[in-house]
């Protein structure tokens, strides 16, 4: 395979886990209006806030892949690891995830979105390498 710059490996991490964290926030979201809790509201808007700015982030994920001709697609799942293809510059490759690793990095990312902090940079819009 052509060598990957870092953008575009952060591009490709992103494009793994920012849609793991819209189906965990979706979900909290339900599990939050079918809750119990007398106010419901700030949670859900809190909830909402960090939807937008995820979907947001995932756009601009999707649309740099689109144009460096990138794509990232699951293509296997067992309970230890979920293997991924990526084709860049015309080559595929795969890679296989280790299952809480991929757990991790997306909790390490709702922290990033919830508190706009983490120890290591995995905004994905950060030049700095990809979030590991």
């Amino acid at each position: 395979m052509a060598r990957m710059t870092k953008q575009a490996q952060t591009m490709i991490e992103q494009a793994i886990y920012l849609p793991m964290v819209l189906k965990i926030l979706k979900r909290d979201l339900q599990i939050i209006e079918t809750s119990e809790l007398k106010l419901k509201r700030p949670y859900q808007d809190l909830i909402k806030d960090v939807f937008k700015k995820v979907e947001r982030d995932l756009a601009a994920v999707l649309t740099y892949l689109q144009h460096e001709e990138i794509t990232v697609n699951e293509v296997e799942r067992d309970e230890t690891f979920t293997m991924y293809c990526f084709t860049y510059k015309g080559q595929e490759e795969r890679h296989n995830y280790f299952n809480p690793r991929l757990k991790k990095q997306t909790e390490n990312l709702l922290t990033y979105y919830f508190f706009q902090k983490s120890p290591y940079s995995v905004s994905p819009s950060a030049d700095s390498g990809s979030a590991q």
